[in-house]
């Protein structure tokens, strides 16, 4: 058997542990949040050609999730009043989350549907890291791939959102390969290698506006270039000026060829949307003809827009402590606390293994010929990345931070050639860093098979045993993915009825029929003696429940969710041992419309659907009346 043979089943036996991990995790859960929006949405883009739905976010993963959906005839009723009601811009925020609760919990079944839907996305994870460890390879050796993939397979975050239904990871892949295919632009590139640029780039613009980042790399890149020469940089001022210029003209060919795959995605996918929201131009005899043709450029830009408004600005929690909007210190913190030991202690090695191979063959690179420029562009899209992850005010999840991750796991890739130049100079050193290397990297792995299934609430031993409440939010805790462990305590506790305050607003009951809908922050009289289960974002950040867990409680799915037996009498607001009164609630994600609850909003959209355009004309008039007083 040939070296790359053996180097080649090394990686597919990772890949194929990832897959059962993964996807055996995801088997495990029930619809989380997003995906309600997100699956139901990606079905009417293929059966309708309609775009109405999930504006805020471009339709490639959503498509590549519902394509097994729609060729298995998934069910859904295009006469229902969230289907209609959902023809602008403002009322799609509301109706899709009703129109997509239906499609998955009534009008087909939920198990085998979400099933479906996340089987492109496990696959996607799979080519990512396929990918990784190709680029791994090359920038380091076999070895170096092997060991990127390792840690890729392994890594908590990838593990828990790579099979969900969301964009993170498909444009992680991209913005990848966008990256990898940058350098090229310098490099007097065929035809098809600017047009190949350009499907990388305009794969990221459909998955993520978000990706417009990618631009700030382009520049950061080339500015870069000017600091600090690649070996392949001409020397010569008038040639070192021609091999810029055919770059910019690069760039610009990719990036229309990117724009062009963009608006013809966009031209299908919304063929049969009427075009009345277009109405700046006036009707004339070929006004449809021109909305037509403009009507993806203005659905891109609108979608834009929303983006920026949902994006803004939210408040978060990290380490304890509440903040009205992001913190600089959030993914840092997160990447800390979320990352194997294991993970991070490599990332210490290849930094002194680097600076020792330095120090003893100064002459000698630790990247292969030909690959500095792509190592260059790795480096670049992090800094950039992880800089504008930091500036933002929006901080919600380990999931926004994949892009940072993917390229941080390549970062890993020379330490295996580091330890090769050291073993010239220091062979005791370098083979004491090799057999450290190997044993961390099995660790890693033992370590994300004893964590199954448990991979999205996951925190390493820098939490000091603290819970997870108490340190991190969102779908870094819970996603409402928890649901079929709630049923399982349920049955093996022989319960007829549980309250629930899950962490979302959609109906539980197609995974726990014995769930009666509860809040936290204010329990009835007659509640006193029954099992609750709760959210653990709801312990301390979104909501003000620690006066739970002074009773017998017991974590579910390792501390995403928590089972409380109440007791019989349940003390009285602001008193000892009883809920908070009602100047110390909180609010999930921050949100409170005047006297509305913005999970009950949700929840009666979708269980009486009639009421979405009283509910929406109720959510402007208090809106409305906010601006007046401001």
């Amino acid at each position: 058997m040939t070296r790359a043979r053996k180097f080649g089943l090394a990686a597919l036996a990772l890949l194929i542990l990832m897959a059962l991990l993964a996807g055996g995790a995801a088997r495990r859960e029930s619809v989380t949040i997003d995906e309600v929006a997100h699956v139901g949405a990606g079905v009417s883009y293929l059966q309708k050609l309609d775009l109405r739905l999930n504006e805020e976010h471009p339709p490639l993963a959503k498509v590549m999730a519902a394509l097994p959906l729609v060729l298995l005839g998934a069910q859904a009723d295009y006469s229902h009043v969230s289907w209609t009601f959902s023809n602008n811009i403002f009322n799609q925020y509301l109706g899709e989350w009703v129109f997509g609760d239906w499609f998955l919990m009534r009008w087909n079944d939920p198990y085998s549907t979400i099933r479906w839907a996340r089987t492109p996305m496990l696959l996607t994870t799979l080519l990512l890291g396929l990918v990784i460890y190709v680029y791994g390879s090359r920038l380091g050796n076999p070895w170096g791939g092997l060991l990127s993939l390792c840690a890729f397979v392994t890594t908590p975050a990838f593990l828990a959102f790579g099979p969900l239904v969301l964009n993170d990871i498909v444009v992680t892949l991209f913005w990848l390969l966008a990256v990898w295919q940058l350098p090229n632009m310098w490099r007097s590139p065929a035809h098809a290698t600017v047009i190949k640029f350009g499907l990388a780039l305009a794969g990221a613009f459909l998955t993520k506006f978000s990706s417009g980042l990618l631009f700030f790399v382009f520049i950061a890149y080339v500015l870069s270039l000017r600091c600090k020469r690649v070996p392949e940089q001409p020397f010569e001022k008038i040639e070192l000026r021609r091999w810029r210029r055919r770059a910019w003209r690069n760039l610009a060919k990719g990036t229309l060829w990117a724009a062009l795959f963009v608006y013809l995605v966009y031209f299908v996918l919304s063929w049969n949307q009427p075009t009345d929201s277009f109405g700046l131009i006036p009707h004339f005899p070929a006004s449809p003809v021109l909305r037509r043709l403009l009507m993806p450029v203005w659905l891109y830009l609108r979608g834009l827009v929303l983006f920026a408004l949902s994006a803004g600005s939210r408040p978060t929690f990290i380490f304890g402590h509440a903040y009205p909007h992001g913190v600089w210190f959030y993914f840092p913190g997160l990447f800390l606390l979320k990352s194997q030991l294991t993970f991070l202690l490599l990332l210490l090695l290849v930094a002194a293994a680097t600076l020792l191979a330095k120090r003893r063959s100064p002459a000698q690179s630790l990247i292969p010929s030909g690959m500095q420029p792509q190592w260059r562009a790795i480096w670049v899209s992090l800094v950039v990345f992880v800089a504008a992850c930091m500036l933002n005010r929006l901080d919600i999840s380990i999931r926004h931070f994949s892009i940072a991750l993917a390229l941080i796991v390549l970062l890993l890739a020379p330490l295996p050639r580091a330890l090769e130049l050291l073993r010239e100079a220091n062979p005791q050193t370098a083979r004491l860093a090799s057999w450290l290397t190997v044993a961390l990297a099995l660790v890693s792995v033992v370590t994300a098979i004893r964590a199954y299934p448990n991979y999205l609430p996951y925190l390493n031993s820098l939490s000091l045993g603290r819970p997870g409440y108490h340190l991190v939010n969102d779908s870094n805790l819970d996603w409402n993915h928890a649901l079929p462990q709630v049923e399982t305590f349920v049955h093996q506790r022989g319960l007829s009825q549980i309250l629930l305050d899950q962490y979302g607003w959609s109906e539980p009951g197609r995974y726990i029929p014995e769930a009666q809908l509860w809040d936290c922050q204010r329990p009835g009289v007659s509640d006193g003696g029954q099992w609750a289960a709760v959210s653990a974002n709801y312990i301390e950040e979104s909501a003000n429940c620690i006066w739970l867990l002074q009773y017998p409680h017991e974590a579910l799915a390792d501390g995403s969710m928590y089972a409380v037996l109440l007791p019989q009498v349940i003390p009285l607001p602001g008193s000892p041992g009883g809920p908070p009164l009602p100047t110390d609630y909180r609010y999930l994600a921050g949100m409170q419309l005047g006297d509305l609850d913005v999970r009950s909003v949700f929840l009666n959209c979708i269980r009486d659907p009639q009421q979405l355009q009283p509910t929406m004309d109720q959510m402007m008039a208090i809106m409305a009346e906010s601006r007046k007083k401001k």
